[in-house]
């Protein structure tokens, strides 16, 4: 019997495609960390390139490394312009004209000519590191960011710090509550914003004297608490300065306050307010590319850190501030001035996915450009065009030009090509079910290696952090990127519980005092949506992973449920009274939950408090901590660690004594994604399909 190509064909296909997924790998952790990064372009004045940072980890030498490139706008033509060596870093990337650029190595300023090879000299090398440098060719001046002591000169700074060092004694003496941040304790540097200027003679590149710009802001009594520059811009022509500084107060841990002020170059005058009737926390400055106006992002309510950000416009001449697009109710976390200085892009988080999105600066009318993935570091181009870095859960971060009249995106880079060759990358499939108040809640899942229908694999859930922050569908290099735990043979699933940003300022308010209320809903009722839907999901083994407020989350399940197999809480609270008492910030456990000393505050408090359940933690529970973790102190994963020891519970403490809220050292990572890897397939009875140890 003879039997037609067209009969064979399905078979066929069945067998290449079988064949195909046979030859791909997985994501395993040493793969998933030789990922290179891009950074965000810096465009040439004439418009035609653009400079570009690489950077990634050599795991034999364990060290970083960073180069940079150009890539013309027009052929898509990349040039690799500096060395790439383990160990050796360059940042901050600049132009100082079509064919000459620069940037940071050691805190010092380099210059380069515009060709392959070409030797990188010093341009300035100032006697304290310096950082977030700009220059503007018309005005002949860089500004820079630097960390000083008080009124002192960069060369007195330095002089200070090397007293310092040579102290008889280590003690750090503290009245006001701002004693510490993030990760590092306070002290008399200060992050302050300079200019200089920079003349280009017969004889060479000229750079001095500097000046301070904040040196003209009011005086402090106290040393340790003073002005602190956060970011800054410069007017396109250079004769202008905007920058962003908080009040030093005595209540600073439980105010959001942070302004704008806006300054001459010149340091002759002293820096203007232009947020005296605002309360909240004002950021990400931009002058129009005319030079007429100042655009940044605020916020207006006092003490509360994920209030909507709205856009305010400053007009430079007349001195009036307008906010535009007022009523949108979403929170854009980023602006860039069109060419024409008319309108304003802005990323703003929509649904799981950071979109660009184009705002009349008169009108305040909205078009998106975009409509998925992650967006960011957005740069207008001449001709009509955008440069921006774009990723999903599948692909990692590239430089993309799109063309604004077809909104049509080319991509110009392709970064990891080499290093995700034969990788099989799941991308993020979307679902939504009835959660929490009876909202519509939005989720997605990630299918694992080699993934086949007729079997079942266990379940991770990844709990974001926040509460007020979201999932997105990017890719992320993190902890919690979902392709790594797909690669190790679970069905992944985040969930954008309420609190996150991106559905709706009430969506993200609801969650005040709510902590262990409606988000706990939200995953149990998300987690029974996928199991009752995804036939392949064993619902009999599963885990529940998280940071910061997921780490929180997964203590406050340990005291809820026993439906998951094993836990990962890293950085996570555990009694939220000792880790209000414990953080560096109190006006994020204030606004969320209260004042322990106050009746209303302290019952709130004990409401969503896991440390209340401490009798019902009966699921093993791996917890990871950094010593240098102010935001949640380390004692809050001891403290959860101890009462399950003492109780006999399957319990694991990972401390990195050189780490902070976040893991930082790819070293660190590495280890990180090894223990916890490990962790959720030992408790699981998962098989993964690469060797994890």
């Amino acid at each position: 019997m003879c039997t037609t190509f067209a009969a064979l064909l399905p078979l066929l296909l069945a067998v290449a495609v079988a064949a195909a997924a046979s030859e791909q790998r997985p994501l395993d952790i040493d793969t998933f960390h030789s990922l290179s990064r891009v950074g965000a372009p810096v465009v040439s004045p004439d418009q035609g390139r653009a400079l570009f940072v690489t950077s990634h980890y050599d795991r034999a030498k364990n060290k970083q490394a960073s180069f940079l490139s150009c890539v013309d706008l027009g052929s898509g033509a990349i040039t690799q312009l500096t060395e790439d060596i383990p160990g050796l870093t360059v940042s901050n990337p600049l132009w100082y004209d079509d064919q000459t650029f620069g940037f940071l190595k050691h805190g010092a300023l380099y210059r380069q000519e515009l060709r392959p090879n070409a030797t990188a000299r010093v341009l300035y090398d100032p006697p304290v590191p310096i950082g977030s440098v700009a220059y503007r060719e018309k005005e002949g001046v860089i500004a820079f960011v630097a960390s000083v002591h008080p009124n002192a000169t960069l060369q007195a700074s330095a002089q200070l710090r090397l007293a310092a060092a040579r102290r008889t004694d280590s003690a750090m003496v503290y009245d006001n509550l701002w004693a510490r941040h993030w990760n590092e304790w306070v002290t008399a540097e200060k992050p302050s914003v300079f200019v200089a200027p920079l003349q280009h003679t017969a004889d060479g590149w000229r750079v001095g004297p500097e000046a301070n710009l904040a040196a003209r802001l009011p005086a402090t009594p106290d040393p340790l608490t003073r002005w602190h520059v956060d970011e800054y811009a410069i007017s396109p022509a250079g004769d202008a300065l905007a920058f962003v500084a908080r009040l030093p107060a005595d209540n600073m841990t439980w105010s959001t306050n942070v302004d704008i002020y806006l300054t001459q170059t010149s340091g002759d005058a002293r820096p203007r307010l232009l947020t005296a009737r605002m309360d909240g926390a004002a950021s990400s400055p931009v002058f129009s590319p005319d030079g007429q106006q100042l655009a940044w992002l605020q916020m207006e309510t006092a003490g509360y850190e994920a209030d909507a950000n709205r856009i305010y416009i400053h007009t430079l001449a007349t001195r009036q501030t307008v906010a535009v697009a007022y009523n949108w109710d979403q929170s854009p976390h980023s602006l860039t001035w069109s060419r024409d200085s008319k309108t304003l892009y802005a990323v703003v988080s929509d649904k799981g996915h950071n979109v660009i999105v184009a705002v009349d600066a008169a009108t305040g009318r909205r078009r998106a450009l975009t409509s998925s993935g992650g967006s960011s570091a957005v740069r207008a181009v001449g001709g009509d065009r955008l440069l921006y870095i774009y990723s999903s859960v599948d692909q990692p971060a590239d430089i993309y030009l799109m063309n604004l009249r077809t909104r049509l995106s080319r991509q110009l880079t392709e970064v990891n090509k080499a290093q995700l060759a034969g990788v099989q990358l799941s991308p993020a499939e979307d679902f939504w079910f009835t959660g929490a108040r009876g909202d519509r809640v939005h989720g997605w899942a990630v299918r694992p290696f080699g993934f086949d229908r007729r079997k079942t694999y266990p379940l991770a859930l990844l709990i974001h952090g926040g509460p007020q922050q979201a999932s997105t569908h990017s890719f992320s290099y993190s902890l919690w990127n979902p392709n790594v735990y797909a690669a190790a043979g679970f069905v992944v699933v985040q969930i954008n519980f309420h609190g996150s940003p991106g559905y709706g300022q009430n969506f993200t308010d609801s969650v005040r005092h709510r902590w262990g209320d409606y988000p706990y809903v939200d995953l149990m009722r998300g987690i029974d949506y996928v199991t009752s839907r995804l036939s392949f999901v064993d619902k009999t083994r599963m885990a529940a992973l998280g940071g910061s407020y997921g780490g929180y989350m997964a203590n406050w399940l340990n005291g809820h449920t026993d439906q998951f197999r094993c836990f990962v809480a890293h950085d996570g609270k555990f009694s939220t009274v000792s880790g209000f008492y414990g953080t560096d910030e109190l006006w994020f456990p204030e606004w969320n939950l209260g004042k322990p000393w106050e009746p209303a505050g302290r019952a709130i408090l004990e409401e969503n408090n896991p440390e209340r359940f401490a009798a019902s933690f009966k699921t093993p529970t791996l917890f990871v901590h950094g010593a240098s973790d102010f935001r949640v102190p380390v004692t809050e994963s001891l403290g959860a660690w101890s009462m399950m020891r003492r109780r006999g519970v399957p319990a694991r403490l990972v401390y990195f004594p050189d780490e902070d809220h976040w893991i930082n050292k790819a070293g660190n990572a590495i280890r990180w994604y090894t223990e916890v890897l490990d962790w959720i397939t030992t408790w699981t009875n998962t098989t993964p399909p690469y060797r994890i140890r």
